[in-house]
């Protein structure tokens, strides 16, 4: 495949992973067109926030709450506390055995607990703060983003990262030229790239046959007409990954409610395996408000959501782009179910009913922890085709989490950059590996 003298890179999924990508392409030096394209209304992936144009005071981490990082930690933390885009996490965890009997965690227990080892970190002011602190990280070391660089210089414009929201890639393409085409459901031109990056596996795992409805996987269609052995082994690779679902219960109290919640001696709890066969719940997030109002996010066990699988929720913003019908009925049901579930494991500190006060949303999250053995990062970037994939379904360590997420874009940016200065005699080989100074 030719490749032109001003390579440009397109990365779908603006999840960690792929915000990563675009702050350590930045940050390593390389300065051609790069665009970001994501389904959601936002950065973040199950690492975003949700927020209220009408209800600014709203703020719901729907997906991780927090996350932990191992030493020593990816290069791109550092930066990220210096900035301020994420903090320290010091709220009290605990967990819930089959009894019912709460038990506290502390950094460094086990017990089977994801959070287990190294430091905990969450976003500031939201746990989108990670994706949108990586984001600036990018714009920082290219010159600009978003709309203002677009009426920058055309140097500064180059720097920028185009960023695109709501929009959901369904068609992948290769075109005569060599360039990646991505197209809409509609099968209408969204974009076109020398470099393609999938930072989130969906367009290329055959659940999306099952999840979207669609009839094939897009890049698999695109992949056989290259005929690139080494994209092709690693695609058969990355569709024998099985990853688990979630139903997420989404509560929003105030009040007497609300201080009910305030009172629960956790802020996050966790549910042991016989616990989590009793109330079909995993993890239960307390996110206080300052309004006084709190959020609480629970999240079924994986056999819960693997029997409402076809239950997106109203608020789903992939189901409206699908044009999937809402199903109110079985969305009242399954969210009925939670929150009973919820009231039952927590009945010590809630009183009978609390949990049905308030406004109670569903969200499913169609792939939320991918099951080991993952993605081998030999596999990872596909020089001939120039494709790369990132994301914490690439085996390694932070496997399953927002660390493997962070370090899988960091081995990725390697890749390329060391690709793109061979390939672009405007950027040379210490220049593309080494960051730019100050």
């Amino acid at each position: 495949m030719p490749l032109s003298s001003s390579a440009s890179v397109a990365v779908i999924g603006a999840g960690v992973s792929g915000c990563a990508l675009v702050a350590a392409l930045r940050r390593g030096g390389w300065r051609g067109e790069l665009s970001l394209w994501e389904s959601g209304r936002g950065p973040g992936g199950r690492a975003s926030t949700r927020r209220s144009r009408q209800d600014p005071g709203l703020r719901l981490n729907h997906g991780a709450p927090l996350f932990n990082i191992t030493a020593p930690g990816p290069e791109l933390l550092e930066p990220l506390l210096q900035a301020g885009a994420i903090e320290v996490w010091q709220e009290p965890r605990a967990r819930l055995d089959g009894a019912g009997r709460l038990h506290a965690e502390h950094p460094g227990d086990s017990y089977g607990d994801p959070y287990g080892d190294g430091l905990l970190f969450r976003g500031v002011a939201g746990m989108d703060g990670l994706c949108r602190g990586l984001l600036d990280l990018a714009a920082a070391s290219g010159g600009g983003a978003g709309a203002e660089a677009i009426a920058a210089p055309p140097r500064a414009a180059m720097a920028a990262v185009a960023q695109h929201y709501g929009v959901l890639v369904c068609h992948l393409a290769v075109s005569r030229q060599g360039r990646w085409q991505l197209f809409d459901r509609e099968r209408q031109l969204l974009g076109e790239a020398d470099y393609l990056v999938l930072a989130s596996s969906l367009l290329a795992h055959p659940r999306c046959r099952l999840l979207l409805a669609w009839g094939t996987v897009p890049l698999q269609v695109a992949a056989r007409s290259l005929g690139d052995p080494e994209l092709l082994h690693g695609l058969a690779a990355l569709a024998s990954i099985r990853a688990e679902a979630r139903s997420n219960l989404l509560l929003v109290a105030e009040g007497t409610a609300a201080e009910a919640w305030r009172r629960c001696p956790f802020r996050l709890l966790r549910f042991d395996a016989a616990a989590e066969q009793r109330w079909r719940l995993s993890r239960l997030s307390i996110q206080p408000l300052e309004d006084g109002r709190v959020a609480v996010v629970a999240h079924s066990s994986a056999i819960f959501a693997a029997e409402h699988l076809s239950v997106y929720g109203s608020q789903s913003s992939i189901a409206r782009q699908l044009g999937v019908p809402p199903r109110q009925e079985q969305e009242r049901a399954v969210v009925e179910a939670l929150g009973e579930a919820v009231q039952g494991a927590l009945a010590e500190w809630l009183e009978p009913g609390l949990v049905g006060r308030g406004e109670r949303q569903l969200m499913r999250w169609g792939a939320a922890f991918p099951l080991q053995p993952g993605l081998p990062p030999g596999l990872a970037f596909c020089r001939r085709s120039r494709v790369g994939f990132c994301g914490d379904y690439l085996a390694g360590v932070g496997f399953g989490r927002v660390e493997g997420a962070l370090r899988s874009a960091e081995r990725l940016a390697a890749d390329l950059l060391s690709d793109l200065g061979a390939a672009l005699p405007g950027i040379s080989r210490r220049t593309a590996q080494q960051p730019p100074a100050g």
